[in-house]
């Protein structure tokens, strides 16, 4: 009844409430097919066929329709798949599709769609008329479309690309001050932007107004504008976020900040730039309460809580965790947790307190504990089989009642502490582990980590057996520093020596005894732990070894990284640099001193790991030559790389310059290029990059190697 209701209201009003696709001013047969859809009645679809569809096959098309042979007829669904096929050819750069319905065949249940594909455009030039102020060299960086894709492939017009690019191009100019600008497009093979530039606009006034708790002083330090200046929009909008960061961080939970220009009069290219303020009411912390917790104990979610300043009592820092939702704190406590997904939120506490929210903080847990059977390949360590079960909210107490619960990681879980067992034989090296941390010793920022491993590792001339003990602790300060102190008991054999080997290795032949004490200072602001793309790690460590020998090791790296350029799917661009250099004191043996090559902590792509070094006299020769690498006394290295999204969110291309030097030869440098692909693991993507790589300077007696993969962070 109500459908019979709504055909008679569409005939007696001309069908003028007709959805848009049913009406086209170009369509010559659109009253009959409205006439046809809206007499359908209750009729089954009988056939779906396509006419003049030359470039797209009809199995394609007949996947891409809401509807299948068999359904009931539905005017709604018929035209919306006229619709998705006259977005498919124009994606594909039909600009002129048109795609009508055989109405006279859609009375007998019959959809046939009938396709006048019209011409498609080959994109042949792109140019920009009337920009003046700004290089065409930028405004065609700043655009998508293109003439050819790699170099290879014509590209055809879209009206939505090249809509996309006149948007992009006006972001462009109105982030650099013009104001008044138009910006349009004309062609389809010979695609023109056309350009109206308009004044570009300076600074006048500052005004700040509605603050009462900080004063105006306060909240302009660190401002990039300055009356006189070119009004930049982008370093006015940062600013009013540093300004809204600043009440967040002091307890005014609902602060907000509004950033506006203002023309300052007629005629004058001048605007007032105003942060408006509505401070609200500033808020302390009172109870806390932990929900979704079911095997994690309450304590490990509290002590994350209390490192940062979420206690009862203290100013809610509502920049960490903002009532919305999505701040850092959720994050922190996620990976802390090792839970799915955690939830923090102000919540108004009963009774409706006065200067205070509770805090709600949600948990869904997630996977903790694994067994993890595979085999790696990299390029600095061969083929590698491993057998890994490690629990990352390990407990001691938490026995299993079966073998079923052992083996299924429903044991030994809920206190927040790690435990990892490694069994990992190789091709060229093979180790064995086991490390505990308890990441807050006395609920306190104090980690405590205790390990034993051992390593078998063929070496050029030699086979290294080390077995370690390890003792260290780790403090986190305020302004995310951390320091750390660190004992270690090492024996390393080395044996099965060849007969040429260096006289420096011979010299070590058999057990040696290390004991090392090691500090360390450091500092970690990157905003991701895997894949940072903002912020500076900074590391110094000293450490003291003993026992069979006396020396030194000092050791110091900066790694900065910054974001060039953010797309609108937030895929970054992003330019990473790394600065290290190191050095021993005293006579360290061969084992202890400095290889550079591969991709490792000493990684310089395009030479063999460990191909980079010192190199000893060949023993028990006629003709001896330096072959054999012995170590360095000290190293400096100088790399940087450029990430850029290539495909989705999971693979980027990488361009990298590697560069440095140790105590012999020249200063080496290497070019490179590669590719990153991000691959699901259990506890987050983990990065794998594959790269070529080719030395530009190097010493005669370096060993050089092209390809290097690696899985793991960027430095």
């Amino acid at each position: 009844m109500k459908r019979f209701i709504f055909l008679t209201l569409l005939i007696l009003t001309g069908f003028s409430t007709l959805p848009a696709y049913c009406v086209s001013a170009q369509d010559k047969a659109g009253e009959a097919e409205r006439f046809a859809i809206n007499s359908i009645g209750k009729k089954v679809v009988t056939k779906i066929d396509f006419v003049g569809n030359d470039s797209i096959k009809d199995k394609t098309l007949r996947k891409k329709l809401p509807f299948k042979v068999g359904e009931y007829l539905d005017s709604v669904l018929v035209g919306s798949g006229r619709i998705t096929i006259a977005d498919l050819y124009r994606k594909k750069g039909f600009a002129d599709i048109k795609v009508t319905v055989d109405s006279a065949e859609l009375l007998n249940g019959r959809v046939i769609y009938m396709v006048n594909e019209g011409a498609k455009f080959r994109i042949r030039s792109i140019k920009f008329r009337g920009n003046k102020n700004i290089k065409t060299g930028d405004l065609r960086a700043a655009i998508k479309i293109k003439t050819r894709n790699w170099l290879l492939w014509p590209v055809y017009y879209t009206e939505e690309k090249v809509a996309t690019d006149v948007q992009k191009l006006r972001m462009v100019y109105y982030e650099r001050g013009f104001l008044n600008y138009d910006i349009k497009s004309e062609g389809r093979s010979d695609i023109v932007f056309i350009i109206d530039e308009g004044p570009q606009y300076k600074v006048g006034d500052i005004i700040v107004q509605g603050n009462k708790y900080f004063d105006s002083e306060a909240l302009m330090e660190g401002l990039e504008l300055e009356p006189g200046q070119i009004y930049y929009p982008r370093k006015a909008l940062s600013h009013a976020q540093q300004i809204l960061k600043l009440y967040q961080e002091n307890g005014f939970i609902n602060a907000q900040v509004r950033n506006l220009y203002k023309f300052a009069q007629v005629g004058v290219n001048v605007v007032n730039v105003e942060f408006n303020i509505a401070e609200s009411e500033q808020f302390r912390i009172g109870k806390i309460d932990i929900t979704g917790n079911e095997q994690t104990q309450d304590k490990v979610v509290r002590r994350v809580l209390d490192e940062y300043d979420f206690a009862p009592g203290l100013i809610y820092n509502a920049h960490l965790a903002p009532p919305q939702g999505g701040g850092d704190l959720e994050k922190i406590l996620q990976r802390r947790t090792m839970s799915e997904e955690v939830i923090v939120r102000p919540v108004v506490p009963a009774g409706n307190a006065e200067s205070l929210r509770d805090l709600s903080v949600s948990m869904k847990e997630g996977l903790t504990g694994m067994w993890n059977p595979g085999i790696a390949i990299t390029s600095d360590s061969g083929v590698i089989g491993q057998l890994i079960w490690q629990q990352r909210n390990f407990d001691i107490t938490d026995w299993p009642e079966s073998l079923g619960e052992f083996i299924t990681m429903q044991s030994f879980k809920g206190a927040g502490q790690s435990l990892s067992i490694a069994l990992m034989p190789g091709s060229e090296v093979s180790y064995y582990s086991v490390s505990f941390t308890e990441p807050y010793l006395n609920d306190k920022p104090l980690s405590l980590t205790v390990a034993g491993s051992g390593r078998e590792w063929w070496r050029e001339s030699h086979v290294e057996k080390t077995s370690r003990g390890y003792v260290g602790l780790g403090k986190r300060f305020e302004n995310k520093w951390r320091g750390n102190l660190g004992f270690r008991v090492e024996n390393v054999e080395i044996e099965d020596i060849d007969l040429d080997a260096p006289q420096e290795i011979y010299d070590v032949k058999g057990y040696n005894l290390l004991l090392g004490t090691r500090f360390g200072i450091g500092k970690d602001t990157t905003d991701y732990e895997i894949l940072p793309s903002r912020g500076y790690i900074y590391n110094l460590s000293y450490e003291q070894v003993t026992g069979d020998y006396d020396f030194g090791i000092l050791e110091g790296s900066g790694v900065w990284y910054h974001t060039l350029a953010e797309d609108l799917r937030d895929r970054k661009t992003v330019l990473s640099t790394k600065l290290l250099a190191a050095t021993t004191f005293s006579n360290a043996p061969p084992f202890e001193k400095f290889y550079a090559g591969g991709i490792g902590d000493y990684g310089l792509r395009g030479f063999e790991y460990r191909g980079v070094s010192t190199r000893g006299l060949q023993t028990n020769v006629l003709n001896p030559q330096r072959k054999d690498p012995i170590g360095s006394d000290w190293i400096f290295l100088a790399n940087t790389e450029l990430s850029v999204p290539l495909i989705g969110e999971n693979v980027s291309g990488l361009f990298f310059v590697d560069s440095g030097t140790i105590d012999t030869g020249p200063y080496r440098v290497s070019v490179g290029a590669g590719i990153q692909i991000m691959i699901p693991q259990f506890f987050g993507a983990i990065p794998m990059r594959f790269s070529i790589s080719t030395p530009l300077q190097k010493d005669d007696d370096d060993e050089t190697q092209s390809f290097s993969f690696f899985m793991g962070r960027m430095f």
